[in-house]
């Protein structure tokens, strides 16, 4: 069904032209020896690995679905998944970046991020066994003791066992304040878990040897709210001394749930009848520590839908050089033909564009943040480390929700590039489209990550992690603002700099006397933040491209295009999203709710 190739010049270009790599990894003495050979021979094994093992596994799983067998509490994965996981341990990949000291590879970040673009592109649902045990592994890395360490990081890392997070419960989603789960602790140090948990991706399966639970209960007489929660590792096998499976524990999948999309993967509902659990991140700190997980996953999320929206992009595009159907508007352009490809219509080159647009500025994007998080992690210089940790939280929940939602965009744009074709599914388009929309709910839905990124990340601290962001805009709109050739992007990208200025500061008034003003705001608001970034690194990779427009390579010719396209079609959106944002909350608070 269709075809995945990984992106691999535009990856490069952006790690290596974009972002420099190189260059900042020598700053970084535990990179300091990566290079472009390093970087380039990786992705290009996982371009063959994706594209040849996973990728045909996509359709045929999405079909199949996962199978529960409720008497013994087993789920068995699609035909394929589990011999494909053994291949995926075999080669290494889960180790890429994790530390060294607990068997991983130690790459970059920056490096893993592309490999899990590729991930998504060929299989979401496959992926996210892995995905969410490289969230575990960040968890525990950074929060459990050196026993815990010790015996569970070695094994996540090897991927002889995966992980999960269970949070969410049948009455509260997001209000984790409310959760019910129960922890009794054990006279040897140990807590006996009792509760019950929905939504649990990948919270049974076949696949590995283990499956490693992060788990948020309450402790007796722990306070009321977030404040009284606690995170316990919950191992579906209780692991012996030396690592061996034991016991099995009481933690079991109930049921499997019936999705829109993502069938490949078991979401599960997760019954925990007095299961062993260890705490991590101290009493009453379970948020705390989740976090660590949480924020990886809605990174992870936001790569999930940069890789729908390339694999959609890339189909779309094969398929409308193909199909054909009518004659161009100005003059027949296949006269050998009895009509022309559809890619001569204005309307599907505006779909294809805005996909493929959509792609490459999340690449960029994303790719940054990584880069970021490099530096937060290992960088020797402590104000170095701060300033890219205050950067990577303000741009998560745009990551987040800005890219998703572009995903659900694009992919639907891409589908209606196949006309009725796209509406079937053995095209394997519609599948794109509904592995999107659970990007845009789960891991906090995307007003979720409006609220954040406006009333936390920016109100909170009066700014000061935007003012941040923005000086690095205004540095290179100041250094360029004389290049006649980058006006066309430098203009626009000043004028939306000084207008998101504004737009801050009059929602915080706004706020100060009414509460309700930022929820109506934060929508709005944040997709205007999510294009002042990408007309940020549009910008960037325009200026490449016109430095290198006479090289021959048609490369920068069609990102040149791309940006001028974003430019002129997409950015353009901001003025409307400015207009929402500013009309205020009456006009959705006014009514009483017994008269909707």
């Amino acid at each position: 069904m269709g075809q995945y190739v990984a992106p691999l010049r535009d990856m490069q270009f952006v790690l290596h032209e974009l972002l420099q790599v190189e260059n900042e990894f020598k700053n970084l003495p535990k990179y300091a020896e990566i290079d472009a050979d390093i970087i380039n021979q990786v992705l290009e094994e996982g371009g063959k690995f994706t594209s040849e093992v996973l990728f045909p596994l996509n359709h045929s799983g999405d079909r199949e679905g996962c199978h529960h067998d409720k008497a013994n509490h087993t789920v068995t994965t699609p035909k394929g998944f589990k011999e494909a996981y053994k291949q995926y341990v075999e080669a290494g990949w889960p180790a890429l970046s994790c530390d060294p000291e607990y068997g991983g590879q130690g790459l970059p970040l920056a490096l893993n991020n592309s490999f899990y673009e590729m991930l998504n592109s060929s299989n979401q649902a496959w992926t996210m066994y892995p995905g969410l045990s490289h969230g575990a592994y960040e968890c525990i890395h950074e929060h459990g003791t050196d026993e815990q360490k010790s015996l569970y990081l070695p094994k996540l890392i090897s991927g002889e066992w995966t992980g999960t997070m269970c949070l969410t419960e049948a009455h509260c989603g997001t209000d984790l304040g409310m959760l019910r789960s129960k922890a009794e602790p054990q006279a040897d140090g140990s807590y006996k878990i009792t509760g019950s948990k929905i939504f649990i991706s990948a919270g049974e399966h076949d696949m590995s040897h283990n499956i490693v639970h992060l788990v948020l209960a309450r402790l007796p007489g722990a306070p009321e709210g977030s404040k009284g929660i606690s995170l316990f590792i919950v191992p579906k096998f209780l692991p012996n001394a030396d690592g061996s499976n034991g016991d099995r524990n009481p933690i079991f999948c109930g049921a499997i749930e019936e999705k829109m999309g993502i069938h490949g993967n078991a979401t599960c509902q997760m019954n925990l009848d007095g299961a062993t659990g260890w705490l991590i991140g101290g009493p009453n700190k379970g948020l705390n520590a989740m976090f660590v997980f949480m924020n990886a996953a809605r990174l992870g999320v936001g790569m999930q839908g940069l890789g729908l929206t390339e694999v959609a992009y890339q189909n779309a595009l094969v398929y409308a050089k193909d199909r054909i159907q009518m004659r161009s508007l100005s003059g027949i352009k296949a006269p050998d033909r009895p009509a022309d490809p559809i890619i001569v219509h204005a309307d599907v080159r505006r779909m294809l564009l805005t996909a493929k647009a959509y792609a490459e500025g999340a690449r960029a994007f994303t790719g940054y943040v990584a880069l970021q998080l490099d530096k937060e992690l290992n960088h020797p210089d402590e104000e170095v480390r701060k300033d890219c940790a205050d950067e990577v939280a303000l741009l998560t929940p745009v990551i987040k929700a800005f890219i998703t939602d572009n995903a659900w965009t694009a992919t639907s744009e891409c589908l209606q590039v196949y006309g009725g074709h796209g509406f079937i599914s053995e095209w394997g388009m519609e599948q794109y489209v509904r592995d999107a929309r659970i990007n845009m709910i789960y891991e906090g839905t995307n007003t979720v990550q409006s609220l954040d990124l406006l009333g936390r990340k920016i109100l909170m601290d009066n700014g000061a992690k935007l003012r941040k962001f923005g000086a690095k805009v205004q540095a290179f709109v100041e250094a360029n603002g004389t290049n006649e050739e980058l006006a066309e992007f430098i203009t626009p990208l000043a004028d939306l700099g000084d207008k998101v200025t504004k737009l801050t500061m009059e929602i915080g008034m706004k706020a100060f006397q009414n509460p309700d003003e930022v929820g109506a705001a934060a929508v709005p608001y944040l997709r205007v933040v999510g294009h002042l970034v990408y007309a940020y690194f549009f910008a960037q990779m325009a200026k490449i491209a016109l430095e290198k427009k006479d090289s021959g390579d048609t490369f920068y010719t069609s990102k040149l295009a791309t940006a001028r396209f974003y430019i002129g079609r997409l950015l353009p959106e901001t003025a409307m999203l400015i207009r929402q944002a500013r009309s205020g909350s009456a006009n959705l608070m006014a009514l009483e709710a017994d008269l909707f």
